[in-house]
């Protein structure tokens, strides 16, 4: 699991994706669409195997209900092993400034 910053939506303007991903937030849209209305306003994600992520692998979301109840879903992404970098990094920049270091 990851504390780190994310989007999950049921899509992303082109434009809007590349700035998150440029910025180091994960861009996750529903593998199957329906998920969406499957997520409450007062639920917990949890994001399972970030840390293993490569490009074209789904991302295991676990929701955690406030009634105690939990459920899991598939998240998928677009990113390439140098966009991994970016999200790894914090962010596109943090990772031209560590080249240049």
């Amino acid at each position: 699991m990851c504390a780190r910053p994310c989007r999950s939506t049921r899509s992303f303007a082109r434009i809007h994706e590349s700035n998150l991903k440029k910025q180091g937030l994960l861009a996750l849209t529903f593998v199957d669409p329906e998920d969406y209305d499957r997520v409450l306003s007062d639920d917990q994600l949890d994001l399972v195997g970030l840390d293993r992520l490569a490009p074209g692998d789904p991302v295991e979301c676990r929701i955690n209900h406030v009634d105690g109840r939990s459920e899991i879903l598939w998240l998928k992404h677009s990113y390439s092993d140098a966009q991994l970098q970016w999200f790894r990094a914090g962010s596109a920049l943090n990772v031209l400034h560590k080249s240049a270091a």
